[in-house]
Parts: C-alpha cells; sequence; structure tokens
C-alpha cells in the first residue's frame, strides 16, 4: 500500500538561532505557522545518540500493516575508502523521508506507528517527539508523544497512535492531485531542548494513473 524512498536531498542549513546555542523548546515549534524550510538543529545536537533502528505503520481497524521497515546493520567504516576524510557525506542524509501511498490512506481513522531505537551512553530524559503535518501552509495535524525515560545503552520499542482529523472532500482531492505538497516536521526533545529534528513529504497519488 505504500512505498518510502529515502532523500539525501539538503533541505537548507539549520536555523541561526541553533548556531548560537540558543535551545529551541517544544512551545517554540508549536507555535511555528507552517512548515520549516530549514532543519533547526544540527545533527551533532544528537548528543544521547538516539538511533531509530525500526518503523512500522499498522491500520488499528483492520490490523493490516502497511509499512514496515528496518535499519540495515551499519557497515564497518574500515571497509570504506577514504570514509573517514569523505568531506562529501551530506550530513543530513537520513533526516528526510519521502513517502508515496494510495488515496485509500487518506480514508484511514486511526493508524499504530511502531518505532524501535537504541540509546547511547547517556539517559533520556522526557524523550518527546511533537509531528506537525501541513498541506501547503495548512496545518492539518499535531501530533504530540511521550517516549519517557530511556536508560542508557537500551533498545526501546513502542507504539504512538495517530488519529487522523476528517478532512474536507475538496481537500483531500488536492491532497491526492499535488503529490508532495504535504509534508511534516518531526521535532524530537530531551528535557525540553530539541535534539533532533527530521521531515518528510507525502504523495498519496499511488496506484492511479497520471
Amino acid at each position: 500500500m505504500s512505498v518510502l524512498r529515502e532523500s539525501r536531498e539538503n533541505i537548507s542549513k539549520p536555523l541561526s538561532a541553533t548556531q548560537n546555542n540558543t535551545v529551541i523548546t517544544p512551545d517554540e515549534v508549536l507555535r511555528l505557522s507552517n512548515i520549516t524550510d530549514r532543519y533547526l538543529c544540527d545533527p551533532d545536537a544528537n548528543i544521547y545518540e538516539i538511533d531509530f533502528t525500526r518503523f512500522k505503520i499498522r491500520d488499528l481497524e483492520s490490523g493490516a500493516v502497511l509499512f514496515e521497515i528496518a535499519k540495515p546493520p551499519n557497515i564497518d567504516c574500515a571497509t570504506e575508502i577514504n570514509c573517514e576524510n569523505d568531506e562529501s557525506i551530506d550530513p543530513n542524509s537520513g533526516r528526510f523521508v519521502r513517502y508515496q501511498f494510495t488515496p485509500q490512506f487518506l480514508k484511514l481513522k486511526t493508524v499504530g506507528a511502531t518505532v524501535e531505537f537504541t540509546v547511547g551512553s547517556r539517559p533520556v530524559n522526557r524523550f518527546r517527539m511533537i509531528e506537525r503535518h501541513f498541506f501547503r501552509d495548512k496545518l492539518l495535524k499535531t501530533f504530540d508523544f511521550e517516549f519517557g525515560f530511556c536508560i542508557p545503552y537500551s533498545r526501546n520499542t513502542c507504539e504512538h497512535i495517530y488519529e487522523f482529523p476528517s478532512l474536507p472532500q475538496d481537500l483531500v482531492n488536492d491532497m491526492i492531485a499535488h503529490p508532495f505538497e504535504t509534508r511534516s516536521d518531526s521535532f524530537y526533545f530531551v528535557d525540553d531542548g530539541l535534539i533532533m529534528h527530521n521531515k518528510a513529504d507525502y504523495a498519496y497519488n499511488g496506484g492511479l494513473r497520471s
């Protein structure tokens, strides 16, 4: 029902505020009126070494698994030529995901998103995700989830429940007719400080003839 492709495109640089070591808080991202055009933190802000290793989406009404992906094992850097000194590696690779769904996805009411992640050497307090979905400049929905406390060197799994809003049919038609103009920002916080920022865009015209 869906296809996911990871993009290596670089969506600009982090905001200048992060360059001045200003901490971005949940209240600030909740006040944003549209999708961000930049990442609000650098990749190295993730000092807790949180790494997402598996992701699954299922329809709660039918139980059908709509999508599932697992991160492949890490490639040993020693096997790569000039791995440590390769300046061409995009530091934002892996922070942007492109989803392709069929129109039927927009008819779903509730889905469960199971995520598995590992934690590094530091304890993680008040791990929280705020995810904001927009179609063009219209806010569709804000999801706000708590992961809680994670001990060092742990592997954690949790399922978050997404209750989709009821959308007018003309808006649904526009979202189907304009692929990848539906976008989201996913902000991850520890102790109310932003440590990760990922982006995604979505198409709902899968299976339709062009």
